[in-house]
């Protein structure tokens, strides 16, 4: 077999908030239907996402989700963050729909739906290999964007900071940045 296609169908209370939501981050509407089933399509670019309504759904009760492969994630997260600060002036970060920064690993974006969609380089790098900074950092940003976990993954990360000192500067720069977000996700800037 060769060139299948898989589409993930997401639920969603509401398919009109939903396309409101994916027409700001840049996708277009390609397909809506209301009877006899809610049902939406949107796509940008070669990514495709499919909705159906069901009536009385909690977004945060959500525990559905797909993974999207790019070349570029962060690409692909500036335009998302582009659009947010359109419409709502910022890029949102708490609550749903949110965004996480972009990381070497990616980004999640929560959509109005409570669908966690998790933006990946096409190719991953290896996680052998990688210091106790670089693991952390997974971690904390595993913990604290899945799992509503912020400060846990501050412990985490923080914890880390102090023990791993021979990290490179590079590393350092990217999880003192995940950590200004943590305090900001908790209102405890320092």
């Amino acid at each position: 077999m060769a060139n299948e296609v898989t589409i993930p169908l997401l639920p969603c209370a509401s398919i009109d908030e939903v396309a409101e939501f994916y027409v700001m981050l840049g996708f277009a509407v390609t397909y809506r239907q209301y009877r006899p089933n809610a049902y939406l399509s949107v796509r940008r670019e070669e990514i495709n996402l499919h909705f159906f309504g069901i009536p009385g759904y909690q977004a945060d009760q959500s525990y559905s989700s797909c993974l999207i492969q790019v070349e570029d994630p962060r690409e692909l997260h500036d335009a998302f963050a582009a659009g947010m600060r359109e419409v709502y002036g910022q890029v949102l970060i708490t609550g749903i729909p949110r965004m996480t920064r972009p990381r070497r690993d990616g980004f999640l974006l929560v959509d109005p739906g409570g669908n966690w969609i998790r933006v990946v380089p096409a190719v991953r790098e290896r996680e052998n290999g990688r210091n106790g900074l670089s693991r952390a950092l997974s971690s904390a940003v595993t913990l604290a964007s899945s799992h509503a976990a912020e400060r846990r993954a501050l412990r985490i990360l923080e914890g880390a900071l102090e023990r791993e000192v021979h990290a490179s500067e590079e590393e350092r720069a990217s999880a003192l940045k995940f950590r200004e977000e943590l305090l900001e996700r908790l209102n405890l800037h320092r």
